[in-house]
């Protein structure tokens, strides 16, 4: 598969290409935000209407066809997994990450097809997962295929994927700030403002068309929280390690099984989708069909006390069993609406045995219930500042910040502890490729100038010294100094750094300054707080670099050799 196509529209001789893509760059992130959010939209009414096609507008318990249709689903998933999309599987996630950084951006059309086919059949039949992560991908494919229709520089198709995956999970979600958020914390990693502008504009569209078909209101509603009593936030630190252990056997029984069911012959892979479709139905049909889809219904339930505490443990616990064999399948699907739905379930558990054992305490089921959702988020896909704004914005309720905020990390602590690897990266290691980890770059000890920094212990020369002067200047060093770099300080209080051997071949007879004979070049304004890196390019040309204070011009802070630096680099062991 070629990584991007021939352009169709080419540049005018007239017109440099930079310049026509900066006209026309934001003008396409809300085109593409808009586009995103009308197949977001379609995708969420396809999984609607083949639910209640394919389950009924109420499944109970002891109805067969809880059984028979995900496992005929399964084997019409598999089959087209196999020989028509074998792209469309996995959540798309790290789909989406793969196409940034290994295929410059280019997703296939037949991908965005078929991910929002297959997961669309997946959902109205009852598999366990989500629409959020797929809507991801669809948004980056509908940007991939926007962008290469007009041509765009490589550098540009790169940008543009994660600009459609805001949008698409925006739209998913009716969370603009939260989608933005993932997108910077889990697929770009790093930004730059033209972009950041692109990202905010093309979520922001993909809302607004989403709002159009389903309205402005927050997906769920509680009270607002009143803390009367202090040690309420105890019940939301249990919460946060409650949520922190979930996330850990979450995240290893799909760490095990996973890799186990991709292990097997080509033949049991294409029958695994129907097998896990029977599993998960089997559990449906003993009792439990709330666990089949995305589960938003039962969310919503949970949040006002219509489930004792065992039965809210128990549908989180046999979600975890549904959700791994479903994803672990190879059938296309999301992996947020799980871990959304086995958070409110774990809260709202907790919620409840607060209300039967400690009745004077004052906070709702339904607050314990978001934010055990946004617990499990943290802990489970490592995002901790997305899980906050989260909570927030599908209640519409911000009166619950410092219980989110509190249990939400304490939860990604003892995730952190418990399981270095975050989920997407375990992924991605599964998958033989090697994408960055968003959390190891969050959390890497950046080096700066300052940490290679030494004192000065060269010579220092004025610049507005004669030559004669110069002369008998050097001359009170020994001969061991000819390699040794020396710094003149100019009058313009700028700094020049030379040689021995550089000052004696400028040394005429003559009145004039040292700082004449130099010219105008002068070493580069470096600070102590910029990084080192920024230091390398000037080693070329300078034997050393002095480094200046910010506050006081031309005052020195020390200097640093290029011996300084790679030393610096070897003893540096990033943190993992």
């Amino acid at each position: 598969m070629p990584t991007t196509p021939e352009p169709i529209l080419d540049p005018s001789p007239t017109q440099s290409p930079a310049g026509r893509e900066d006209r026309i760059f934001l003008v396409l992130s809300i085109f593409i935000g808009v586009i995103s959010g009308l197949l977001v939209v379609a995708f969420r009414m396809a999984i609607d209407w083949l639910t209640v096609l394919l389950r009924g507008s109420s499944p109970q318990p002891h109805q067969l066809r809880l059984i028979i249709v995900p496992t005929l689903a399964g084997i019409v998933i598999a089959l087209l997994v196999r020989y028509v999309f074998p792209e469309a599987r996995g959540s798309g996630i790290n789909q989406t990450k793969a196409a940034l950084y290994i295929r410059n951006g280019y997703i296939s059309s037949r991908t965005v097809v078929g991910k929002f086919l297959l997961c669309a059949l997946a959902l109205g039949a009852g598999y366990s997962s989500g629409p959020e992560d797929p809507s991801l991908q669809i948004g980056a494919g509908v940007a991939s295929l926007v962008s290469r229709r007009f041509g765009l520089s490589r550098a540009r198709l790169r940008v543009f994927a994660p600009i459609g995956a805001a949008a698409g999970l925006a739209a998913a979600f009716n969370a603009p700030i939260s989608a933005i958020l993932f997108v910077i914390e889990e697929v770009i990693g790093n930004w730059s403002a033209a972009v950041l502008g692109s990202i905010v504009l093309s979520a922001i569209s993909g809302v607004v068309v989403a709002r159009a078909f389903w309205g402005a209101a927050p997906m769920f509603r509680i009270p607002a929280v009143t803390l009367v009593d202090s040690r309420e936030l105890l019940a939301y630190a249990v919460l946060g390690v409650v949520g922190g252990i979930a996330s850990l056997v979450f995240t290893k029984a799909l760490g095990w099984l996973r890799p186990l069911a991709r292990r097997q012959s080509a033949a049991w892979q294409l029958a695994q989708p129907a097998i896990a479709g029977f599993l998960v139905g089997c559990i449906a049909y003993l009792g439990l069909p709330q666990i089949m889809g995305a589960g938003y219904d039962v969310m919503d339930q949970a949040m006002h006390a219509q489930f004792a505490w065992k039965m809210l443990l128990l549908l989180a616990a046999f979600k975890i069993i549904a959700t791994t064999i479903s994803f672990s399948s190879g059938t296309p699907g999301g992996m947020f609406a799980p871990t959304l739905f086995i958070g409110a379930m774990l809260g709202a558990s907790v919620g409840t045995f607060e209300k039967l054992f400690f009745p004077h305490l004052t906070g709702s089921v339904g607050s314990y219930a978001l934010v055990g959702m946004g617990v499990l988020f943290a802990a489970f896909m490592r995002a901790p500042l997305t899980s906050v704004f989260m909570v927030l914005e599908v209640s519409g309720n911000y009166s619950i910040v410092l219980p989110v905020i509190i249990a939400n990390t304490i939860a990604y602590l003892i995730s952190r502890s418990l399981q270095p690897a975050p989920i997407l990266e375990i992924f991605t290691h599964q998958d033989g490729l090697d994408l960055p980890s968003m959390e190891e770059q969050r959390e890497e000890a950046n080096l700066h100038l300052e940490d290679a920094l030494h004192p000065i212990t060269v010579p220092v020369l004025q610049g507005s010294e004669t030559i004669a002067e110069t002369i008998r200047s050097l001359a009170q060093y020994s001969e061991s100094t000819d390699e040794i770099a020396i710094l003149i300080h100019c009058t313009d209080q700028l700094w020049y750094a030379a040689t021995r051997h550089e000052l004696e071949a400028l040394m005429t007879e003559d009145e004039a300054s040292l700082e004449a004979k130099l010219g105008p070049e002068r070493t580069p304004v470096l600070f102590p707080d910029l990084p080192l890196s920024s230091a390398l390019p000037h080693f070329q040309r300078w034997p050393l670099l002095p480094i200046t204070n910010r506050a006081m011009r031309g005052s020195l802070e020390g200097a640093v050799s290029l011996e300084d630096v790679l030393k610096r680099y070897q003893q540096h062991e990033p943190s993992h």
